[in-house]
């Protein structure tokens, strides 16, 4: 790239990290993995089904939350297989799977909703609705409370 495009300040701020500052930093934000996002979404699924069993004492409510949360756990594992199993090609290739696994995710989400009034007999829209949000917001959690995450002293 020419001289002329470069952001002279970026240029100057930038500081490559040695070996051992690398290592410091992955040791303190280690990688999480994609399987343990996915599992905690599972857990919450079941919770929150057998919360709106529990709560209404209607079982069908419960089935409802429970495919709520099977359309977002369901998509976002095979997403999940999908990206994990990807296979080489530069980071273009990389990430054009993403993007196809994404679109996989969405169409199977949208597909088990249109399918959710077949499936489910004495379903509840609101139970549903619940049970997927719920799940679908659980992988923040899973990021934010993610195990071997060391904090700095300051």
């Amino acid at each position: 790239m020419p001289d002329e495009f470069k952001d002279e300040d970026e240029v100057e701020d930038f500081k490559p990290l040695t070996a051992q500052q690398a290592s410091d930093w992955r040791s303190r934000f280690p990688q999480v993995s994609v399987w343990r996002v996915v599992a905690v979404q599972a857990i919450a699924g079941v919770v929150v089904a057998l919360l709106a069993w529990l709560v209404t004492g209607r079982a069908a409510v419960g089935w409802s939350a429970a495919y709520g949360a099977l359309s977002v756990v369901l998509p976002a594992a095979l997403f999940a297989r999908g990206v994990v199993r990807q296979r080489p090609g530069g980071a273009g290739a990389a990430m054009a799977g993403i993007f196809a696994w994404e679109l996989v995710k969405l169409v199977l989400c949208i597909a088990m909703l249109a399918a959710a009034p077949k499936l489910v007999p004495n379903l509840s829209w609101l139970a549903l609705l619940v049970g997927l949000i719920v799940v679908m917001k659980t992988y923040w959690i899973a990021l934010l409370v993610r195990s071997g995450v060391r904090k700095t002293e300051a």
